[in-house]
C-alpha cells in the first residue's frame, strides 16, 4: 500500500476517504491490501491518529467478505465493539466451519462460530458450549441476520393473529426471581444500552392473571406454537435493540433454552429430550393492548399447565 493519497489520508484521520479505499480492495478482493491498510492505521493509532473506526470497519470486511483464511484471525482477536454485530456471526454468516476451522485460534470465539453455524445447518463441530452441536427435530429454523458491506437485515418473526381477551379482576402475584431474569435478559442490549424498557411478572393462574398484574386493562391475545415462541426469544436474545449491541443468533438461541430450563426448573445444561417436552407442555401465547407496534418489542405470555404459574414479559425499544 504505497499509494501517496492513501497514506497522506492515514496521517489526516481523513476516515471517510480510508472507507471508500476499503471499499476498493474489497471489490477487488485484494485481502493482502486490506491487511496492509490495517496495519498502516494500526501504526498511526500509535501515534495518536484517530482511526480506531477504520480498524474496525476493516476486520468487520474481513470477517464477512475474505476466505477464512482472512477472516479467522480477526474473528479470534475477540469482540469488535463498533462493528454491526460479533464477528463470530458476521463470519459464520458467510463461511463453513470448514473453510474457518484451520483458522481459528483456541478460545470462545471459536464455539460462538461454531454455535453460529450450527443454526445454519451443520452439526457435529463439537465446539458448542453446553447446547448441543445441531439443531433438534423440535426447535424451528431460527431467524438470522443477513450482513452487508453497511447495514444489517433482523426481520422479526411474524406476528401471530391476535383477539380480545377478557382479563380477571384480580390476580396473586408470586416471587419467582431466577424466572423473571431469564426472560429479561433476553432483552437487556435494549434496556441496558438503548431507549428500551422491561417489565416481567409471575402470578398464580392463567395467562390473562399474568397481562392484569402487567397493568394492562384491556387486551389482544394469539396462541404461539412453541417454535414460534422459541423464534421470538431467540430473535429477542440476538437483538441490541435500536442502539445496544447485537449479540448474535447463537446468544438467542442460548438464551431461549435458558428461559425453558428456568420456566421448568431443569438443571444446567439441560437435557434436549427434557428441555424439547418442556417447551411444548408450557402454553405460549403473542398479546398486545390494541396500540400499533413500533420500533423493537417482545410480549410474551407463558403459562404452565404443572406448575400453575404463568409469566409475561412486556419489553419495548425504539430509535428515539
Amino acid at each position: 500500500m504505497t499509494d501517496r493519497s492513501v497514506l497522506e489520508a492515514i496521517e489526516a484521520s481523513d476516515t471517510d476517504e480510508l472507507i471508500r479505499v476499503v471499499d476498493r480492495l474489497c471489490r477487488r478482493v485484494d485481502w493482502p491490501g486490506l491487511v496492509d491498510l490495517r496495519e498502516r492505521c494500526a501504526e498511526a493509532l500509535i501515534r495518536g491518529r484517530q482511526l480506531w473506526g477504520v480498524d474496525e470497519h476493516i476486520r468487520y470486511r474481513l470477517a464477512l467478505e475474505a476466505p477464512g483464511r482472512w477472516a479467522g484471525p480477526v474473528v479470534t482477536e475477540g469482540p469488535a465493539r463498533f462493528t454491526l454485530g460479533p464477528l463470530t456471526e458476521v463470519a459464520a454468516s458467510t463461511k463453513t466451519w470448514a473453510e474457518l476451522d484451520p483458522f481459528l485460534g483456541p478460545g470462545p470465539e471459536r464455539s460462538w462460530v461454531a454455535a453460529e453455524r450450527v443454526l445454519r445447518g451443520e452439526s457435529g463441530m463439537g465446539e458448542v458450549t453446553d447446547l448441543p452441536d445441531r439443531l433438534l427435530t423440535w426447535e424451528p429454523v431460527y431467524p438470522l441476520a443477513t450482513y452487508k458491506s453497511d447495514r444489517i437485515e433482523t426481520p422479526a418473526p411474524p406476528l401471530p393473529a391476535v383477539a380480545p381477551l377478557e382479563l380477571p379482576q384480580g390476580f396473586v402475584t408470586v416471587t419467582d426471581p431466577e424466572s423473571e431474569a431469564a426472560l429479561a435478559d433476553l432483552v437487556t442490549p435494549w434496556t441496558n444500552e438503548s431507549n428500551g424498557r422491561c417489565q416481567v411478572v409471575t402470578v398464580e393462574g392463567p395467562v390473562g392473571a399474568a397481562l392484569r398484574a402487567l397493568g394492562l386493562g384491556r387486551c389482544r391475545v394469539g396462541p404461539l406454537p412453541a417454535p414460534d415462541a422459541l423464534r421470538w426469544m431467540c430473535w429477542a436474545g440476538a437483538s441490541g435493540g435500536a442502539h445496544g449491541r447485537r449479540r448474535g443468533a447463537a446468544a438467542g438461541r442460548y438464551g431461549a433454552w435458558w428461559v425453558v430450563a428456568t420456566l421448568s426448573d431443569l438443571g444446567w445444561p439441560p437435557h434436549p429430550d427434557e428441555t424439547g417436552d418442556a417447551v411444548n407442555r408450557l402454553t405460549w401465547s403473542w398479546f398486545d393492548d390494541g396500540a400499533p407496534g413500533t420500533g423493537w418489542q417482545l410480549r410474551l405470555a407463558v403459562e404452565d399447565p404443572v406448575s400453575g404459574l404463568a409469566w409475561a414479559v412486556s419489553a419495548i425499544d425504539s430509535a428515539d
